[in-house]
């Protein structure tokens, strides 16, 4: 397959057409422990027509399985466990008749306090950012879905101007490019995005020439989301409360500043930190999270620049929002309220991509992450 095919391909998975259902199972990753009441890895199953979740059920028991991550074929969930030095990552597989999961195997995440995972565009590899060592690791998925050892691995070296938070490097997320031929690595420590050729084959992540693009010192670049056509990408900055917009050029993976705007309002002087960003399938707004101001952002994006023009703040029942996520037909937006236990359901609507409460919401301690089982996601093994 040509690679103008296989970006189409990729794409095509992103097309609303392909969502069919009237109904999506979703998975929430959590922290445990102490006096809180997660135990692990919860699911449920998102109304589309009303944006109503089902009461949430335990999946799997787990500890501290913050991030997950879905294989496209829909058979497998991957999820690191943010526990002790020796991170590791864990392969489930999905029960097709009661959305539970049963666990395959465990493999080292190569780092410590793994963070942030993601699969390539092919099922063959799990990519992991491990925020404790600051380094990235590649880990390959066999046939039936259990992970084999590492055989990517990148050590980030260096510091950035904030004493308390980038001392060293944090490697906050991991994310592929839309032809699965670069991997982008978010590093908060060091002020850069890593840009990895990566070869899905072979499972390894090689210094990309540039090796990395630079934010603005102190800025520290967190999540990281490409649009839906492929010439911009998106990084949001946890300590300056920024996002910062890039121009793509996918022959050589570079990535080109063309704006950085806030996430806050005109006058706000509370503590604030940034999370989450995401694209809307349609390509038309941009979502970012701020825990402090506790609020969602919305941006228009301008299809022409790819640059960004606010829209809102919405504050709705939201408390530290450390993650949300846009359903594959682009109708809600669920948000993890890490500091109110819960998952809140709003409507976009369509026309200014403006968050719409639904007052729909479940109960969760501690939620984290939130992935979708999108249906029509089979591909060949």
């Amino acid at each position: 397959m040509n690679m103008k095919a296989f970006i189409a391909t990729a794409f095509s998975f992103m097309a609303l057409s392909t969502v069919s259902a009237k109904s999506l199972p979703v998975y929430f990753g959590t922290y445990t422990g102490g006096d809180n009441s997660s135990k692990g890895i919860y699911r449920s199953v998102l109304d589309l027509r009303t944006g109503k979740l089902s009461e949430p059920v335990l999946a799997a028991e787990a500890r501290n399985p913050s991030f997950l991550e879905i294989h496209p074929n829909g058979k497998f969930l991957y999820a690191v466990s943010e526990s002790g030095r020796a991170g590791s990552v864990s392969a489930y597989s999905i029960d097709k008749d009661t959305g539970n999961l049963k666990l395959l195997n465990q493999q080292s995440s190569g780092g410590a306090g793994p963070c942030h995972v993601s699969i390539d565009h092919a099922g063959r590899n799990v990519l992991v950012a491990n925020y404790g060592s600051g380094s990235a690791s590649a880990i390959p998925i066999k046939s039936n879905g259990r992970l084999g050892k590492p055989t990517g691995f990148a050590q980030h070296t260096g510091s950035s101007v904030n004493p308390r938070r980038q001392k060293e490097p944090h490697a906050h997320s991991i994310n592929v490019s839309p032809d699965n031929r670069f991997a982008f690595v978010a590093d908060l420590g060091i002020d850069k995005i890593m840009i990895y050729r990566l070869d899905t084959e072979k499972g390894t992540i090689e210094k990309n020439s540039p090796p990395f693009t630079k934010v603005k010192p102190g800025a520290g670049p967190r999540h990281f989301a490409f649009h839906p056509n492929g010439k911009y990408a998106y990084v949001i900055n946890e300590l300056d409360y920024t996002v910062t917009a890039f121009a793509y050029e996918p022959a050589s993976g570079t990535l080109t500043d063309i704006q950085t705007i806030t996430t806050l309002p005109s006058g706000f002087d509370g503590s604030n930190s940034c999370a989450e960003v995401r694209v809307h399938p349609n390509g038309k707004f941009l979502y970012g999270s701020n825990r402090g101001h506790d609020s969602i952002v919305v941006y228009r994006i301008n299809s022409a620049k790819g640059t960004l023009t606010f829209v809102e703040h919405e504050t709705a029942d939201i408390k530290t929002p450390r993650n949300f996520n846009i359903d594959p037909t682009g109708r809600f937006c669920l948000v993890a309220n890490q500091g109110k236990n819960s998952i809140v359901v709003f409507r976009i609507n369509q026309k200014t991509g403006a968050l719409e409460p639904t007052g729909n919401k479940i109960s969760i301690g501690r939620p984290v992450c939130v992935r979708f089982l999108r249906p029509n996601r089979n591909v060949s093994e």
